[in-house]
């Protein structure tokens, strides 16, 4: 299975990681953009890693450096569907299989695992394997389920997240959860605080450095109106109902103003109800849909936006759209619930949950006080240089492995010798 004594950063070799991404991959959005990033880096750092993953994902973004061991043929497909579907069951079980697989043939030294399918795959081939567990969690299933309206009745759906959210986080070796909210959530609910780390999403600077924003003024006829610009997905925990209700709010005051939702993935059904509330709303001629678009072209999206924004309130994950704001350089207005890692009046502008009469005016304040719009996004630009580069993030990883494969003896029997929610990594 695996290698006995595997040399860590300060060894000869770097360890061997099999990367769990239970989704199509790569993409350019969410996790699987981060799981991606992270792998390269880690890559880079020395460490062989073994990204298995799903059949699909976008033919043009490249994986540079780890290695993608795929359930079944390639298949390309530019519009993945976000959120749990009847499919996934079998691929899952094809994916923990093909795990199990690539920790015996590559003697794979730590599984990390990804997401709550990522999670509990990893779970069952730690069972099967006895490879030590790192579970990277992203989000609760609590406040995203229901909104996927793949279960009804919801209720049944709200009591499914919550016996996942107690269920997932109670088998592996350690955790690493993406915001202080989210950790926070994990040692209230039973986790030690040593079995749980904060490491935050990670992002890559460089991509934001060549921006070409003036193809896309000219398709779009856009001019110079000023722009409010939005990307990500349309599910509903998006909360994009607010964003339309907050724009609706900047209308009243900067009629000029044009609302871009950019996209990564094409969402019939949720782009149909956000355009009938926006009609509702008599701001339909200001709101310009956009999708898909491809990884290369998302800095210059963002390079033509005056003010961006972000519409959901409770997230205890990181939004990687945040850092690809800041990465950007742009001003920010958002809910306190989503403004991870950064400061009202110092690098976002950030208002209470729920209150999208709130949002739509903090959008107005950084579209008429330009002085503020460039000190917001300057401080953002430097926050996300200083503390969500991957390299140091990955570093950060890099000393987990190094605990986690210190002591593997040592490790297992405390496992094995605790109750669940008691287990701890020494």
């Amino acid at each position: 299975m695996r290698k006995a004594a595997p040399y860590g950063r300060n060894g000869a070799e770097g360890y061997s990681i099999a990367m769990v991404a239970a989704c199509p991959f790569p993409a350019n959005h969410g996790s699987a953009a981060s799981i991606r990033e992270m792998s390269d880096t880690l890559s880079q750092m020395g460490h062989s890693v073994h990204i298995v993953t799903y059949p699909t994902g976008q033919e043009d973004i490249l994986v540079r450096h780890a290695k993608v061991h795929r359930a079944a043929p390639f298949r390309p497909e530019m519009n993945a569907k976000v959120g749990p579907s009847p499919e996934k069951f079998l691929l899952d079980f094809k994916l923990l299989q093909l795990l199990c697989r690539v920790i015996h043939r590559e003697h794979i030294d730590i599984i990390h695992a990804h997401n709550y399918e990522g999670g509990l795959i990893g779970v069952i081939a730690k069972w099967i394997t006895g490879c030590p567990l790192l579970y990277n969690a992203v989000n609760l299933m609590a406040d995203e389920l229901a909104g996927y309206r793949f279960i009804r009745p919801a209720w049944l759906a709200h009591g499914i997240a919550r016996a996942l959210d107690w269920f997932t986080p109670i088998f592996p070796n350690h955790i690493t959860a993406v915001s202080p909210e989210l950790r926070q959530w994990f040692v209230e609910h039973g986790i030690p605080e040593d079995k749980v780390d904060m490491i935050p999403a990670g992002m890559q600077p460089e991509l934001f450095d060549r921006a070409t924003p003036e193809k896309f003024r000219a398709r779009h006829a856009i001019g110079d109106r000023p722009i409010v610009m939005y990307t990500g997905v349309l599910n509903a925990f998006q909360r994009i109902d607010y964003l339309l209700r907050a724009f609706a709010v900047v209308l009243k005051e900067q009629s000029d103003a044009l609302l871009l939702m950019v996209s990564p993935l094409i969402s019939e059904f949720h782009e149909r109800e956000h355009r009938r509330l926006a009609s509702e709303l008599g701001i339909s001629d200001a709101v310009v849909w956009i999708a898909p678009h491809s990884l290369d072209d998302l800095p210059s999206y963002l390079a033509l936006a005056t003010v961006t924004a972000i519409s959901r309130p409770e997230c205890p994950g990181h939004p990687i759209k945040l850092l690809n704001y800041m990465a950007a350089g742009k001003p920010i207005a958002c809910f306190a619930g989503s403004a991870k890692g950064v400061r009202h009046l110092h690098d976002a502008f950030i208002v209470p949950n729920h209150d999208w009469e709130a949002l739509g005016k903090g959008i107005i304040t950084l579209l008429k006080d330009r002085a503020l719009a460039a000190k917001l996004g300057a401080n953002a630009r430097a926050t996300v240089l200083a503390n969500f580069d991957w390299r140091q993030i990955c570093a950060k990883i890099e000393c987990i492995y190094d605990r986690l494969l210190a002591a593997p003896t040592e490790a297992a029997s405390t496992q094995n010798q605790s109750a669940p929610f008691a287990t701890r990594v020494r």
